[in-house]
């Protein structure tokens, strides 16, 4: 059997996060180095993140600045904002990827498949007819063709 090598993701496996560090979606929006976390644009409200584990090229969230696990606790002014970069960030992926299709969609809850459930974030997932092939169906591993450097190089012009 060939394997296909891809370290990075380990540290996704292990679990990134470590007890005295906090949020991670707090925490990112209060540094000064935007490109280092991935961050591409902050809003009033809420800003977009690159997942630094994409599940495909082009992965990002749009997370409110505001810590809470519940959407019920949003005011409208975040709330419309969250949608208004959703939008954005759709017509970023478009220009620069050219996606077929997307996926959108929040995991409210720990039960509901949300990776990090004490902060809200809204994911967007750019989608190609194929894009699901044998390597995730069959080898249980997903390639991603493009350093995400590379991609945040590419779409930070559009926000």
């Amino acid at each position: 059997m060939e394997r296909l090598w891809a370290p990075w993701r380990m540290t996704y496996i292990k679990g990134i996060k470590k007890e005295d560090e906090g949020c991670i979606f707090c925490s990112k929006p209060k540094q000064n180095n935007d490109k280092e976390n991935l961050l591409l644009f902050r809003g009033k409200t809420c800003f977009v993140l690159m997942n630094l584990f994409p599940y495909n090229n082009g992965h990002l969230m749009i997370i409110p600045y505001q810590h809470t696990s519940d959407i019920l606790d949003l005011d409208k002014e975040t709330s419309a904002e969250l949608w208004e970069l959703l939008i954005l960030s759709k017509k970023a992926l478009t220009k620069v990827m050219r996606p077929e299709g997307f996926n959108t969609g929040m995991n409210i809850g720990r039960d509901a498949g949300a990776g990090i459930d004490q902060h809200i974030h809204m994911h967007i997932v750019p989608r190609w007819n194929g894009d699901t092939n044998f390597m995730p169906v069959v080898g249980e591993t997903k390639v991603i063709s493009q350093a995400l450097s590379e991609t945040y190089d590419a779409l930070l012009p559009h926000f």
